[in-house]
């Protein structure tokens, strides 16, 4: 690419930002397009990819425009560690709402219900991704593809469908959500086509999700420890799933 620069400034409003060179390389071996990527040191880029991504280095090489440290720090307001940025286009959202409404599915669709932490976010849509979750749709008014969501997520929203959605407009399926006066999961083997609720972090499912739910399924948990992490719940569920069935892609 001729000009890096400005092509950043063109797209990034429009663009999904790839915070790293695993953000970008996940990106990469999922068929992200990616109009433009930079790092301030292609050769250690190269061999970062050399060494953890092999699969990935000819179009690495071939994508990686290399630019000073200054030029970084103005185009990304927290350069990654290993000094890689790059612009994806975002997928279409239509395409995201065909794959999540297709039946029959081979893999669950996740549902956190009106989350508050970006992170926590991120990191469901990572677990979603390894699990071969068919999507993770948030309800509410956290935007699933903030960059803080997808730097926890480490480039793996273009491994699954990443969408908001409201209650209502939820894929089809049967819904299990997840709360403490559940059915003990152990007990229930999930099926492929099922919708996995989580409630927020704070005040747990909204009275809307609970309406549509079809099953509550409750996790173990010792007495007097009052929750698991977001992420470490939709694991668990995702884990169980797989081992009484299912499995990643």
């Amino acid at each position: 690419m001729n000009d890096p620069v400005r092509a950043w400034h063109r797209l990034a409003d429009d663009s999904v930002l790839l915070d790293g060179f695993h953000a970008l390389k996940h990106a990469v071996r999922f068929q992200a397009r990616i109009p433009v990527a930079v790092t301030t040191d292609r050769r250690a880029a190269l061999a970062l990819a050399d060494e953890l991504a092999p699969d990935v280095r000819e179009t690495l090489d071939a994508l990686l425009a290399e630019v000073p440290e200054a030029t970084l720090k103005a185009l990304v307001p927290r350069p990654h560690p290993t000094a890689v940025a790059a612009l994806a286009v975002r997928p279409s959202r239509a395409a995201n709402l065909e794959a999540l409404a297709r039946t029959p599915r081979g893999a669950p669709v996740v549902v956190l219900d009106n989350p508050r932490n970006l992170g926590n976010a991120g990191a469901v849509i990572r677990l979603a991704a390894g699990f071969g979750a068919t999507g993770v749709v948030t309800t509410g008014t956290l935007d699933p593809w903030h960059p803080t969501v997808v730097r926890g997520g480490a480039g793996l929203h273009f491994a699954t469908a990443v969408e908001r959605l409201t209650v209502a407009e939820l894929p089809p399926g049967p819904v299990f959500a997840l709360d403490p006066e559940g059915d003990d999961i152990r007990g229930l083997k999930l099926p492929d086509d099922a919708v996995l609720a989580f409630g927020s972090e704070r005040t747990g499912l909204s009275a809307e999700l609970r309406a549509r739910t079809d099953h509550l399924v409750a996790l173990p948990m010792r007495p007097q420890v009052s929750s698991y992490n977001l992420a470490t719940s939709v694991a668990m569920t995702l884990f169980h799933w797989s081992a009484t069935g299912g499995a990643p892609a």
